[in-house]
């Protein structure tokens, strides 16, 4: 169940394994945002004024990345939901992965239960039909410093905890320093422009900044989840769990059955119910996921009815799978949701710490071995497009060749750049990359490449001519599903003697083995909002190369990576982001740091037809918090199922 747009980008990087009154008076805090009658420290003067103390900062109900949001402060809902949807009823996901063995989705060990964002609330919340826009949420109130350097936020005196505990600013400030120094590596990066945040009172907290420059930050900071101190203080917040613990958002932990399933029920006494930003949804009272070891059973099960909700990213069952006698009976419906975000990069990755990956005239060789033509052709009925750009189908893609501008942010960086791209094709060549689409081209190139690496061919094996090593590897997967996506491309790999291998294991050894780093190329997804941001660094940086389960997935560690994802987090307009974006892609495409996989545009859905939803669908994001249960269908879908 989407919880925002903002909120939603921050919990899938995580999972892929996604935030009005003025101050009279402030607390003198220690470092912890705990009061301290003692220390002198972190006392602010004229808090509701900017950095001069000069104008009053106004207080208000809606923030918005470059200009003012559309909504107004007394909006009674957002304009695409039902207020009057009806509550009641359930939903079944099917989760695919076999088990989980925790319920705290932000620390590195453990794997985190599906869905378990539904319990904790923000700060503000995203409005589905606008991009960029954030309204109050646990805070009714919010202040921006007009240079960036701080923000605040009245929090809502009402805002409570599941347990009945009041969620006051030293929660806040816990959240943010406990994700930061024991959470994921991921919420230090994600949040290192904060310098730190400082509970004013008990209902009034200040985020100073560090970095002035990226205009995403304080809309980043307003989707910090909120998690309870006197919960979780106490505890070992490192280790894994399967506690039932309290959040403060819609929906509670009803039921934990690692191996089967995972139950969240609406929370009749959810404080935030009658808020604006949740009017008309969290309708469902039982949101429940069934855990099944592989897609195919996945599928049987919701052909059977035993769920009920279904992404369907598999071309040939959504071609000719759907002649089972609920969805010819009308029972079963399908949906089509055309993509408005850039098309998600969905690759191989190469990881870079191995030796055998590190020329780019091997990663470019063993690309050429993906064969999509005939892998669209004969098994994804020509349903799908080649990805070709980390932000295909959307402005900030590169093309041609690079601009003025583009090459102003690449220039400083020439030097590096021809070096560890083996040529200054960036700089001199078109982009798409000009490649055969004939296999036997395809593979002759591949070939030529490979010699030129320093590879030749001995008794059919593919051997390095200074060290007598074959080349050889290994791909890593969770999912048997995607082997028939693997298996062609490692036979064209043979054809030219590279000695290959598939390994699937269980969902809890492949995240371990890819938070160490040990393996030669997993699967990986780079997905992008028409924003991209801070979560760039976790994407492509030094820095996270270094991080255990960072979304550095090949480890690259380029300089002019770095800088250029600095300039996409502090492009100060839309042209500037556009820029850096071309600029950034046009690096890492002709790196062949990855093979690029395909899209289709939209996103397909499969659903037991029991349910409401607001048409047109919002402009940004589906919305399934705003769905509801039509118990009466519901009802007339168990008889039928039963009479089976």
């Amino acid at each position: 169940m989407s919880r925002g747009l903002f909120v939603a980008k921050a919990l899938l990087l995580i999972g892929s394994l996604l935030v009005y009154v003025p101050i009279l008076a402030a607390e003198v805090t220690t470092n912890s945002g705990l009061p301290n009658s003692t220390s002198s420290n972190n006392v602010v003067g004229d808090l509701n004024t900017d950095a001069h103390n000069v104008v009053p900062v106004e207080t208000v109900h809606g923030l918005s990345l470059y200009d003012t949001p559309e909504l107004p402060e007394d909006f009674p809902y957002f304009p695409h939901v039902n207020p009057q949807a009806p509550k009641g009823g359930s939903i079944t996901h099917t989760a695919v992965g076999g088990s989980y063995d925790s319920t705290n989705p932000f620390i590195i060990r453990g794997t985190p239960a599906t869905g378990i964002s539904q319990i904790y609330d923000t700060l503000m919340a995203s409005n589905p039909n606008e991009p960029f826009s954030l309204y109050g949420l646990l805070a009714e109130g919010v202040r921006l410093d007009p240079d960036r350097q701080w923000i605040e936020f009245d929090l809502r005196p009402e805002a409570r905890f599941q347990d009945g505990e009041p969620v006051t600013a030293y929660d806040v400030v816990f959240s943010l320093d406990l994700l930061r120094e024991e959470g994921n590596p991921f919420y230090a990066s994600y949040y290192a422009g904060v310098d730190e945040a400082i509970a004013l009172n008990e209902h009034q907290v200040r985020f100073t900044f560090n970095d002035t420059e990226s205009r995403e930050l304080p809309l980043i900071v307003t989707q910090l989840p909120i998690l309870p101190r006197h919960y979780w203080e106490p505890r070992d917040f490192t280790s894994p769990t399967l506690v039932a613990h309290p959040g403060s958002g819609p929906y509670r932990i009803s039921e934990v059955d690692p191996g089967r399933r995972i139950v969240y029920q609406r929370d009749e006494n959810y404080w935030g119910k009658n808020l604006p930003v949740n009017v008309g949804r969290y309708n469902i009272d039982r949101v429940i996921y069934d855990y099944y070891r592989d897609r195919d059973i996945a599928w049987e099960a919701f052909k059977a009815g035993l769920t009920d909700f279904r992404t369907d990213a598999r071309a040939a069952t959504w071609a000719i799978g759907y002649d089972f006698p609920a969805y010819e009976e009308g029972l079963v419906k399908r949906l089509t949701v055309p993509d408005v975000n850039p098309s998600m990069m969905q690759a191989f990755v190469f990881n870079l710490r191995k030796e055998k990956f590190q020329d780019p005239r091997v990663r470019e060789a063993l690309s050429l071995t993906f064969d999509f033509p005939w892998l669209n052709t004969n098994i994804f009925y020509d349903t799908y497009q080649r990805t070709d750009s980390f932000f295909q189908n959307s402005e900030m893609e590169a093309t041609g060749l690079p601009s003025e501008e583009e090459l102003a942010l690449l220039e400083p960086f020439r030097d590096e750049l021809v070096a560890s791209h083996g040529s200054d094709r960036l700089f001199t060549e078109p982009l798409p990359i000009d490649q055969p689409t004939n296999l036997r081209e395809r593979l002759r190139k591949a070939l030529d490449l490979l010699r030129e690496a320093g590879y030749r061919v001995e008794d059919g094996i593919l051997v390095n001519q200074q060290t007598g090593q074959p080349l050889s590897l290994e791909v890593l997967l969770y999912d048997s599903g995607l082997e028939r996506v693997v298996q062609p491309m490692l036979r064209n790999m043979a054809r030219l003697g590279v000695q290959t291998s598939l390994r699937i294991v269980d969902i809890n050894q492949y995240l371990n083995r890819q938070r160490n780093y040990d393996y030669d190329i997993v699967i990986s997804h780079f997905p992008q909002s028409n924003n991209p941001g801070n979560e760039q660094r976790d994407f492509w940086t030094s820095a996270a190369a270094e991080a255990p389960q960072s979304r550095n997935r090949m480890s690259l560690a380029h300089p002019a990576v770095d800088a250029l994802v600095e300039e996409i987090i502090s492009a100060g307009d839309r042209e500037e982001l556009d820029t850096a974006t071309r600029a950034l892609d046009r690096v890492l495409r002709w790196g062949f740091y990855v093979i690029p996989h395909y899209h289709s545009g939209e996103t397909r859905i499969a659903i037991w037809d029991k349910f409401g939803y607001p048409e047109p669908f919002p402009e940004y994001a589906m919305d399934l918090d705003a769905w509801w249960v039509d118990t009466e269908r519901e009802a007339e879908l168990q008889r039928r199922l039963r009479r089976r």
